[in-house]
């Protein structure tokens, strides 16, 4: 992924609260992420009393501000009952930071549905968008290594509409997160064939063709399961039950294929012999397919920016998620976002007749 420079400072607002680990884990992800990165800030939003003992005396406590916040929105809360009740949790008030413009973006392990209702209500949605959409990296045979898939959650609908909307934002968080100045975009289908999918997919796939210019990027038409972690796409853009069912098959898989691997380098004298010969390059797939390094769904479509880390994350994947937060809040992205898809309406507006069908 493309760096940014450090050189300007900016302020992380984030969850300590959320998470399946606890907020030690969430605090040793915040450690990582201000050593790596000696010009941000963090606001940690918790129980102070848990909290206050884990940076005590540390030299990073110059940097960091712990926002006492009592409640904790847990991973088995309705959204529905947060948003009525959860003003008090530390989710509510790092959400709330971000509003206030206290700081850049938000990084929350917790409640996904609860983080996305409490981004909603406090941010609002961004001119033009329907229905925001969670972004995921996903490894690739891309140069930059990781291809660009929305929604994988936020929504488990979409109309053509949407997936416009989706393909807009989808292109600009590749050119800031990726560094793709044109990026290539395609809409998940059962098919590549024109004729195939559902009537909604065929006019998405017209809109989002005759947008690609106004958007700055190439659309290569539909593209299969297959093509996800190719070199054939940047973006891949569907709804968010289907992206949801990729993303965790695909994680499901990564984790069986670890664990066969593991299981044959082991089961025999002649097989850990050959584990011990390529170690090097079985560490380098490793980190290259490691989650962990890649940790953090970015929220989109809405008034401010907001990163979702992975609810089991360990410090490791905690750090990649806050410096993701950090790279792209240094690269305005937000703002970006914002006047990219602001010309959504103007789309609809100008589409053809039987296009907006």
């Amino acid at each position: 992924m493309t760096g940014l420079s450090q050189d300007r400072s900016i302020t992380l607002s984030v969850d300590a609260m959320g998470g399946d680990q606890g907020p030690a884990v969430v605090a040793a992800g915040v450690k990582r992420f201000l050593q790596s990165d000696p010009t941000a800030r963090v606001l940690l939003h918790g129980q102070r009393d848990k909290l206050e003992p884990i940076f005590s005396g540390s030299v990073l406590a110059d940097r960091l501000e712990i926002i006492h916040a009592e409640g904790v929105v847990a991973m088995t809360d309705k959204p529905s009952h947060v948003m009525r009740g959860g003003k008090s949790t530390s989710m509510w008030s790092a959400v709330e930071a971000l509003r206030d413009r206290r700081a850049d973006a938000c990084v929350s392990c917790g409640n996904t549905g609860a983080l996305m209702a409490v981004s909603m209500i406090r941010l609002r949605k961004a001119e033009g968008v329907n229905r925001p959409a969670i972004a995921c990296l996903w490894p690739s045979r891309n140069p930059q290594g990781f291809n660009v898939m929305l929604d994988v959650g936020a929504d488990i609908r979409a109309d053509q509409d949407d997936l416009l909307a989706y393909a807009m934002m989808g292109a600009s968080y590749a050119r800031n997160g990726l560094g793709l100045a044109r990026p290539r975009v395609g809409l998940l289908n059962v098919g590549t064939e024109e004729h195939k999918g559902r009537a909604e997919l065929k006019v998405a796939g017209e809109m989002i063709g005759a947008a690609a210019d106004k958007g700055d990027f190439d659309y290569v038409g539909f593209v299969e399961g297959g093509d996800i972690p190719s070199d054939r796409v940047d973006v891949i853009v569907t709804d968010g039950f289907t992206g949801n069912v990729a993303l965790k098959t695909g994680e499901g898989t990564a984790t069986l294929i670890s664990g066969l691997m593991r299981e044959a380098f082991l089961s025999s004298i002649a097989s850990k012999i050959a584990a011990l010969l390529t170690r090097g390059a079985m560490a380098g797939l490793k980190a290259r397919i490691d989650p962990r390094q890649v940790n953090g769904g970015v929220f989109l479509g809405l008034g401010g920016l907001v990163v979702k880390s992975h609810g089991s994350a360990d410090a490791t994947g905690v750090c990649a998620a806050l410096s993701l937060a950090a790279r792209l809040a240094r690269s305005d992205f937000s703002a970006r976002l914002a006047h990219r898809i602001a010309g959504v309406s103007a789309l609809h507006q100008d589409a053809p007749k039987e296009i907006k069908a």
